[in-house]
């Protein structure tokens, strides 16, 4: 029996993990449980929706970086990737739920011309079934909305779990030392009753249900449970290959040809795993230049694609169609369809115009209903040439600020711009008669 939280999360249910790293994977458990924080973010974990991404003072703050370097923001993919854990804990262990929020807001940013791109750095030996593919699925479907150019950095292992989040990039890259794969799901059973019998112990089940103990470890597994668990992880491994598939744009069986294997940099990059081999610097640098270079359809021309997409909902039906097709067996989670509609509603409505930058920061920066941000937009004053001597009222002036720096040293330097942004537009949500807001 095990007494840290995080393994017992493990227990009895299927993991996207590579088997052999095993002993990384249980020193990642070990030492994220042994974190001095620990128990604050057990008690804490819940998502905080418009309040996700901490004051610099908080504790939490260490734990959900957000850094930009160069344009770039970084987004950590470390250690056992966990469900319902919105944290990234160091080298140890990674949320989904963090991974997500993070690329949701480069999203935003992108939109609004903060960051140029998005870089997932990936040291992992895998994680959790539970919550990767639906974070896998919404960050498709994002990146596909505002065409936010994304690179995945194998530095250097991103395995099982890890190599289905890497996926979402447009391009891989992997150190000389590193290895991608282990495209695979495993479970196992204890069966414990040889010892059991030998210290003279008998376990009797008292249970209504013909399957209620079915898979206990005080006797051999029978056949039929066997075969309906077997019926499980073939279920969940089709998932797996129908989302890799789709995100390299290889066949599916290709995918199922690697047969679970975990690849170098070498045999990655020949067998379409991967797109290219270098150090996580020379990599970094090369997303640079990449970015920087016009004729790659980035810098303004990529900008403005973006927005046209964002307000084109033809457009968005036009990639879910795409991401079917494609082959993915699941098609696009509810949330992920939700939240696509959610934002063309705003984006696109009659008030977003002339309302364009209220209306992105409704959308990617706020958990509004379609409805209350369309009410809001249109309460808001529509944009025009500035008059002279004519004083600006408190929801101009926290636009007209523009948008804060997100790097670590600007955030401890910067002021509270964004404070007395979100201030003025509760008070505009209240004037407004919005849900949830008290008039002053």
């Amino acid at each position: 029996m095990t007494t840290n939280p995080l393994a017992a999360r493990f227990a009895g249910e299927p993991a996207l993990i590579e088997r052999s790293m095993g002993e990384r994977f249980e020193s990642c458990l070990m030492q994220a449980a042994a974190s001095a924080d620990f128990e604050q973010m057990m008690a804490e974990r819940a998502d905080a929706g418009d309040d996700f991404w901490p004051q610099p003072d908080s504790w939490q703050a260490r734990y959900r970086p957000y850094v930009v370097k160069d344009g770039v923001l970084h987004i950590p993919v470390k250690g056992v990737l966990l469900h319902d854990f919105p944290y990234a804990l160091g080298d140890w262990a990674t949320g989904y739920d963090y991974v997500w929020q993070a690329f949701k807001r480069g999203c935003g940013d992108y939109v609004t011309g903060t960051i140029k791109g998005i870089a997932l750095v990936c040291d992992t030996p895998g994680g959790m079934v539970a919550g990767c593919f639906d974070t896998v699925d919404r960050m498709v479907a994002l990146k596909e909305q505002v065409g936010v150019p994304v690179r995945g950095f194998a530095h250097e292992m991103a395995y099982s779990a890890g190599y289905a989040i890497i996926s979402v990039a447009d391009h891989i890259a992997v150190s000389r030392t590193g290895g991608v794969g282990s495209i695979g799901v495993v479970t196992s059973h204890l069966d414990a009753s040889g010892a059991y019998e030998k210290m003279g112990l008998k376990i009797t089940f008292i249970f209504a249900g013909k399957h209620k103990v079915d898979g206990n470890a005080t006797e051999p597994l029978p056949d039929d449970v066997k075969a309906r668990i077997q019926t499980r992880i073939d279920e969940l491994y089709d998932v797996f290959v129908s989302a890799v598939a789709r995100n390299r744009g290889m066949d599916e069986q290709a995918v199922r040809d690697t047969e679970a294997l975990t690849f170098t940099a070498t045999q990655a990059t020949s067998n379409g795993l991967a797109d290219s081999i270098g150090s996580l610097e020379d990599a970094m640098s090369a997303f640079a230049g990449f970015l920087d270079d016009p004729s790659n359809n980035n810098g303004e021309e990529a900008m403005a694609d973006a927005n046209a997409s964002a307000v084109d909902q033809a457009a968005l039906d036009a990639a879910r169609e795409e991401g079917r097709v494609a082959g993915h067996a699941a098609g696009l989670t509810e949330g992920a369809t939700t939240m696509q509609e959610r934002i063309g509603a705003i984006l696109s409505s009659e008030e977003a115009e002339g309302r364009e930058d209220l209306a992105k920061h409704f959308a990617f920066k706020s958990n509004m209903s379609a409805e209350d941000a369309v009410a809001a937009l249109a309460a808001a004053p529509a944009a025009a040439a500035p008059a002279a001597e004519t004083p600006a009222n408190s929801f101009e002036t926290a636009m007209s600020r523009g948008n804060p720096e997100v790097g670590a040293e600007a955030r401890s330097e910067g002021g509270d711009d964004e404070g007395d942004d979100v201030a003025s537009l509760r008070a505009l949500a209240a004037n407004v008669g919005l849900r949830g807001f008290a008039k002053k």
